[in-house]
């Protein structure tokens, strides 16, 4: 018995502190394993728990009544009858046992009591005394289960004494024995079943991590391609926002030279020295990657007054420069962007427009800026296949980079009416990078 009393305090005090789901938790809220119960079991398991033991009860009276007779009988009957009235007692205590240790003591001491009188009676009560098992799980913690256990399996033996028949002694020992083997068992393979799912849990996890270490090369990859698309395509608005456009103006400034004399002729040939300096100025800044010169030592507004003042002097035409709103300095980029959207838009009206009048408006609200370039040229017809000055290069270096910078451009024109460019950006003040 010493060996039984080892074996259950190993098994109960393996399942005091586990958490249990599922069908654990559905075993155990039938009283079939310790441990704790869920919130439908703590409902039901007093009246389960109840039906059994009177049921168990009324098959051991109804077995030992087929034999027995006279006063011993009597008193037998008495006896089961009062362990009837007994049992029901279970249902209000059972949800408060863990409040009532007391009581709970109590109410198993008399069912046991009960149970080893009808023994002492009539040797077919020792499956009534079986039913101590399931109680003492169900009704103590784990850790204080043992001593009902062994309760339940010595002292029916202690009450029959020397004349103990062997069946008592085996159901005794081998009860105990037979519900910690089960519930081993039972342990066994739902730790088998976890490890089983933690393994394929790791597999998938495994799979994941390297699926997760492809993509995420596969984006480093991208994100490389990205960055020199990006950086060749900064280079090509770069070229042609300072060497291209410089080289245009020289090339016109010669071909007015060519057509001059006297002092004409030297005005355009300075306004090409000029352009050859600033060209080659900016090409050096380019390639470094940094802001237009004019930038670098003004701000937006300045900077853009002095544009159109050496537009007007190497087109002939009459710009109009102004500046509404409060102007604060933006975000580098912005300024950049606002800059060469103007200085491709001035470019364009000097080679395609052939305007007498052009105003350049820098407008700053609270949220955005607004660029206004408006000529009144000949115009053209947006989108028209084949015209450069629709569809070529620097109108779409525009577009890409206002877009970049999170704004909008729209161009208006139309065949004799001028064009009409805006650009509108998130007013973004330098000191919030």
């Amino acid at each position: 018995m010493a060996g039984t009393g080892r074996l259950i305090r190993t098994v109960a005090g393996s399942c005091e502190n586990r958490h249990m789901t599922g069908t654990q938790a559905r075993f155990s809220g039938m009283g079939m394993l310790p441990g704790p119960f869920d919130q439908r079991a703590e409902r039901l398991g007093g009246p389960i728990f109840t039906a059994v033991g009177l049921a168990l009860l009324a098959v051991c009276t109804i077995l030992a009544a087929l034999g027995a007779s006279g006063p011993q009988w009597t008193a037998t009957l008495v006896i089961a009858g009062v362990t009837a009235l007994w049992l029901p007692l279970l249902i209000p205590l059972f949800p408060r046992r863990a409040d009532r240790p007391w009581l709970v003591v109590t109410y198993y001491a008399g069912v046991l009591a009960a149970a080893l009188v009808l023994l002492a009676h009539n040797d077919v009560f020792t499956a009534f005394v079986s039913i101590g098992y399931p109680f003492a799980f169900a009704l103590f913690p784990a850790r204080w289960s043992m001593f009902p256990v062994a309760a339940t399996a010595i002292l029916p033996m202690v009450v029959k004494g020397g004349q103990t028949p062997a069946w008592i002694i085996v159901l005794s020992v081998a009860g105990p024995l037979l519900y910690a083997g089960w519930f081993i068992g039972t342990e066994s393979e739902k730790r088998r079943k976890a490890n089983a799912q933690l393994a394929s849990a790791n597999a998938r996890l495994e799979a994941a991590l390297e699926e997760n270490a492809g993509l995420h090369a596969q984006l480093l990859t991208q994100a490389r391609e990205a960055g020199k698309l990006d950086e060749r395509q900064r280079m090509a608005r770069e070229i042609h926002d300072t060497l291209a456009q410089g080289l245009t103006g020289i090339v016109t400034q010669l071909q007015a030279a060519d057509r001059a004399d006297g002092s004409e002729r030297r005005r355009h040939l300075a306004n090409v020295h000029t352009l050859a300096k600033t060209s080659l100025t900016e090409a050096r800044r380019a390639v470094e990657a940094l802001r237009p010169e004019p930038l670098a030592e003004s701000h937006l507004p300045e900077a853009m007054a002095e544009l159109a003042r050496r537009f007007a002097e190497t087109s002939d035409v009459e710009v109009r420069a102004e500046t509404t709103g409060d102007p604060r300095p933006l975000l580098p980029e912005l300024e950049v962007t606002l800059y060469r959207v103007a200085q491709e838009a001035l470019a364009n009206a000097g080679k395609h427009a052939r305007a007498t009048r052009l105003g350049l408006t820098l407008s700053y609200s609270d949220d955005v800026v607004l660029l206004d370039i408006r000529d009144d040229g000949v115009g053209f017809a947006p989108g028209e296949p084949g015209r450069e000055n629709g569809n070529g290069f620097g109108l779409e270096a525009m577009r890409q980079r206002v877009r970049r910078v999170a704004g909008t451009l729209e161009i208006e024109s139309a065949p004799g009416e001028g064009t009409a460019v805006s650009a509108q950006i998130p007013a973004i003040p330098a000191e919030s990078a």
